[in-house]
């Protein structure tokens, strides 16, 4: 499995071959769903809530006596037969999150990465890095690439403070990520790839180790 290899200044410099193990595995359809859909529920937010009558203020007195009024027992004007009280079984916040095995993390990203290679739509760059944290120079030098205006990700070994700044404004249509922060979701989220080339040996650390309990 080989990739093209571009400078800064886009010109390519020859294709690089690619570990096999990891752009040249079997790709599992159902697993990069299950993932793709597990990543998705994490970023999920359960903020929807509604006041119970515990939680709406006031109502600490009973508004009249238990016996004699010839009105029907009250123990708090915050009841929710009252107007103004508390919601009866209303929604609450929950916790979306889905807990995904190391390995099945592992498994979908190294799958996503193959899926990616077979369809071409990997690049190598020899570095992704700017002199000044200015946006105009980060988009010249994606310019420079191949990617006919499409979302795509940029994998670097290390995420520079002025190339941070530089891609800040962009990254809905380029983003710049660390080799070892990235997940299949965000491989899968985007088009198209461009890893830089110090970048690799940090995934193959990362993906091919044996300890695998921190892989994510």
């Amino acid at each position: 499995m080989k990739a093209p290899l571009y400078s800064k200044d886009g010109s390519q410099q020859g294709d690089f071959e690619l570990n096999p193990e990891i752009y040249a595995a079997r790709i599992n359809p159902r697993l990069l769903e299950l993932v793709k859909n597990a990543y998705a529920a994490n970023l999920r937010h359960g903020t929807v809530a509604t006041k119970t009558r515990k939680d709406v203020r006031g109502g600490g007195k009973k508004p009249w006596k238990q016996k004699g009024t010839g009105r029907a027992r009250a123990s708090s004007i915050r009841s929710p037969l009252w107007r103004g009280g508390g919601t009866v079984f209303g929604p609450q916040p929950r916790d979306y999150f889905v807990n995904l095995p190391s390995s099945m993390r592992r498994s979908a990203l190294i799958a996503a990465l193959s899926q990616k290679a077979k369809a071409s739509q990997i690049m190598l760059m020899e570095a992704v890095a700017v002199a000044n944290p200015k946006t105009k120079e980060f988009v010249a030098l994606m310019k420079a690439m191949p990617l006919n205006n499409r979302r795509t990700l940029c994998v670097v070994a290390e995420f520079e403070p002025a190339l941070k700044r530089a891609s800040q404004n962009v990254k809905s249509r380029v983003e710049v990520r660390k080799a070892s922060d990235i997940n299949a979701f965000h491989v899968l989220q985007r088009e198209k790839l461009i890893i830089e080339k110090g970048a690799l040996k940090v995934l193959e650390a990362r993906l091919l180790s044996k300890d695998t309990k921190k892989q994510g």
